[in-house]
């Protein structure tokens, strides 16, 4: 069971990877519709897609995408990531708080079946499980690996860390910062949490 779920994290990893690496290097300015498509819209969505503007860090145009009434669920086209699991993956707290509070779908999963919670869990963003958790999200969702957010936590440090560091290296262009210490130490209680 431990060797399915090594596997199963390395497969998630190297499709997040590749999910996001994709979506950055295929967004072009002014892509995205400048207009909400309902009627009722006053306000105008920012031209950033509301997923680039969560990488970014761009508080500012998410909240403009909130005002606009943009699909805050609205999923990367190469994973299928929404922008609450982006803001799990680059530990977005601020961000993730005004998606919750805007009302997003807690529980959507990704092209691999993974949830915020299992994103949040995996990256080891306590701040973002526990408002998660707090809003009632569920996790003993399991993605369609048959991993749930608790067994990918109860795996050994050393079994994850090669994943950690190859998502390290391939998202830092995009701002991903792991701070491995940290991760290791803060395993045992995403997994306590999530029991």
């Amino acid at each position: 069971m431990k060797l399915e779920i090594i596997y199963t994290l390395k497969t998630i990893a190297i499709g997040t990877i590749l999910a996001l690496s994709l979506n950055s290097c295929s967004q072009s300015k002014g892509s995205e519709n400048t207009t909400d498509s309902t009627e009722t819209a006053t306000v105008k969505a920012p031209k950033i897609a509301i997923t680039d503007a969560v990488v970014a860090g761009d508080i500012g145009a998410v909240r403009q995408h909130i005002a606009a009434k943009s699909d805050l669920n609205k999923k990367d086209p190469f994973g299928g990531s929404t922008p609450i699991m982006i803001a799990a993956v680059f530990d977005k707290t601020e961000i993730a708080k005004e998606l919750l509070d805007a009302g997003v779908e807690l529980d959507l999963t990704n092209n691999e079946g993974s949830t915020a919670v299992i994103t949040a869990a995996f990256f080891c963003r306590t701040e973002i499980l526990q408002m998660l958790l707090d809003a009632g999200a569920d996790k003993s969702i399991r993605n369609k690996y048959g991993t749930t957010a608790l067994e990918s936590a109860q795996v050994p440090f050393e079994d994850v860390k090669g994943i950690y560091d190859i998502m390290s290296a391939q998202l830092k262009g995009m701002g991903l910062q792991l701070d491995m210490e940290r991760i290791e130490k803060t395993r045992p209680q995403i997994a306590e949490m999530l029991k």
